[in-house]
């Protein structure tokens, strides 16, 4: 049986879009990271998370970001290095009110600038949330 807290950190993954036996590279690990989440992550692919100097293709980047780490466009160049076709990034945030929270406008600025688009958002645990980037689609000339 399940217990409820499992069922919530696992129903994280799926709301991440993230499944099985996928890749996932997490960037910007920090001790205020969510550890409940990353387990539930790691739990639901069955494996460990890539750190940021791994060099393969990755099906899901986690970019936890806050608001001094530098700039977001720059990070995002470097997130989307080993993104496979169909991948995504999800930019992973301080909720309002927590130390490093980032303006949901810096996000929005970022995005386009470095051809990536920001599809949804959710919450991703109690002090973090989550906006969801995959490559802009290319218009056919």
């Amino acid at each position: 049986m399940v217990a409820a807290g499992d069922a919530e950190q696992t129903s994280i993954a799926e709301r991440l879009g993230i499944k099985p036996d996928m890749v996932v590279q997490e960037i910007g690990w920090d001790e205020d990271v969510d550890d409940d989440v990353r387990a539930a992550i790691e739990d639901h692919i069955g494996g460990e998370l890539l750190d940021e100097d791994a060099n393969e293709a990755v099906d899901v980047v986690l970019l936890w970001w806050r608001e001094d780490d530098g700039d977001l466009g720059d990070a995002l160049v470097d997130a989307r290095g080993f993104l496979g076709a169909d991948a995504v990034i999800w930019v992973l945030t301080p909720k309002t009110g927590q130390p490093g929270h980032v303006e949901p406008s810096e996000i929005a600025e970022a995005v386009p600038t470095v051809g990536l688009s920001q599809t949804s958002n959710v919450s991703v645990g109690p002090g973090w949330s989550g906006s969801r980037l995959v490559p802009r689609a290319k218009t056919k000339r």
